[in-house]
């Protein structure tokens, strides 16, 4: 398990920082961290000029001064503490902004490092942000790469906003919230047909040499539908994420049982007061065997946006109302980690086959001025074992970045560029009805 603990005695001129009691998904994920798979999220902006490196250091500083919730670093506790608890810190700790050499396949090792290399939790703030520049490659591309256990996509993202609006010197238009419409009937049970035991898990196919995530980085069109359909891009790409793995799964010979895909909802404002840290709730989206068989595809498409309507209107807990039973300070945090640690062992056989992320258009216009506004984001979500595969997409300028994010031990890259392939066919053919 990894170890990002601090000392027990903090300096006298840290004791009258705020602190906040990890929430629940930060305390399980703190739980949770390993060494070998690190929880980390990686974004990257790709721009068609080049930043100022003081000026956009400055900028981003500026835009965590705004947001003290990302200020924070993992505040030291006794051996008996029931909490773990974030320092709210006047400044960054460390220099969050950094320009690696201009060489050739440096956007290809800052990915590896965003998979590899976790920011610590003793450092304020738990996120680094990479400018990279490559010869023959025109403009530059900001990798973002987050401790999960503080923070998510969407809070970095506006993060990045904010430094995009100081660094230009122009402030961006107002952001909708996401628009959240009750289902109309409930015709399915909220996140589908009951699904007794366990669900299907991708089948391995070869796994890599050494442990870790991979990644593929590629883009697709967004998929057309129809004026009026009853689904959204979202259930399209739910659809094809199911028969993806369906195709997959039967190919290498998996035994035959339902699907459950993991969705996160981000409820949150776009806008300035966005909340920062982890702010999604994850839900679960159901498919039986026989729907991802051959069932016809438009019935499909209006079944999963049945589901997910309701689940998405449907109040819950972040991670459900189990994890928070266990995170309650009942028991010192030390045994709580066990505790929480043993579960998730126990529970793998019942974890979700695969998880779905899609932030959707993208929503600010990320403009850094003579850089020039942002024409790709990419976004990738851990892929840890049990589950070992993740599907994380965004849309800019009418092109969908999709990201499949795999576990070596899973998986290795010939298998990633085929489970590409197979979404690439699953998701145009939704475009067909």
């Amino acid at each position: 398990m990894a170890t990002v603990e601090r000392p027990t005695s903090p300096d006298a001129a840290d004791r009258d920082l705020p602190r906040v009691p990890f929430p629940v998904v930060d305390e399980v994920a703190r739980h949770c961290a390993q060494d070998t798979e690190p929880n980390t999220v990686h974004i990257e902006i790709h721009l068609p000029g080049v930043v100022e490196p003081e000026r956009l250091r400055t900028a981003f500083d500026r835009a965590l001064c705004r947001y003290p919730r990302a200020l924070m670093r993992e505040r030291a506790r006794g051996p008996f503490a029931r909490r773990y608890e974030w320092e709210l810190t006047r400044g960054p700790d460390t220099e969050v902004v950094t320009f690696p050499p201009r060489a050739a396949g440096a956007l290809g090792r800052a990915r590896e490092r965003a998979l590899a290399e976790a920011p610590p939790l003793t450092s304020s703030p738990p996120l680094r942000l990479e400018v990279v520049e490559e010869p023959g490659r025109p403009g530059c591309v900001l990798v973002f790469t987050l401790n999960h256990t503080a923070l998510d996509g969407p809070a970095c993202l506006r993060l990045a906003a904010t430094a995009a609006e100081i660094y230009s010197g122009t402030p961006a238009p107002a952001v909708p919230p996401p628009a959240r419409p009750a289902p109309a009937g409930r015709p399915h049970r909220a996140g589908g047909p009951s699904l007794p035991g366990r669900p299907a898990h991708v089948a391995a196919g070869t796994p890599g040499p050494v442990p870790g995530n991979a990644m593929l980085v590629t883009e697709l069109p967004v998929p057309r539908r129809e004026k009026g359909a009853p689904y959204t891009v979202n259930d399209q790409l739910m659809v094809a994420t199911a028969l993806t793995v369906a195709d997959w799964n039967r190919a290498h010979d998996a035994p035959r049982r339902p699907l459950r895909i993991t969705m996160p909802v981000d409820d949150r404002s776009r806008g300035p007061e966005m909340p920062i840290g982890n702010g999604t709730r994850l839900v679960e989206v159901g498919f039986t065997a026989a729907e991802t068989e051959g069932l016809d595809l438009a019935l499909l498409l209006r079944r999963t946006a049945e589901r997910t309507r309701a689940l998405k209107a449907a109040p819950r807990p972040q991670l459900g109302h189990g994890a928070a039973l266990l995170t309650l300070p009942v028991l010192p945090v030390a045994a709580r980690a066990g505790l929480t640690r043993g579960l998730r062992l126990l529970a793998a056989p019942w974890t979700s086959t695969t998880l779905l992320s899609n932030i959707g258009r993208t929503p600010y216009p990320l403009d850094f001025g003579d850089a020039g506004r942002a024409f790709a984001v990419w976004f990738s979500a851990p892929a840890r074992m049990p589950r070992g595969l993740t599907v994380t997409t965004a849309a800019t300028g009418g092109r969908l970045h999709l990201v499949l994010r795999w576990s070596r031990s899973l998986l290795c890259d010939e298998d990633g560029v085929r489970l590409h392939e197979l979404f690439a066919h699953h998701l145009k053919a939704t475009e067909a009805l």
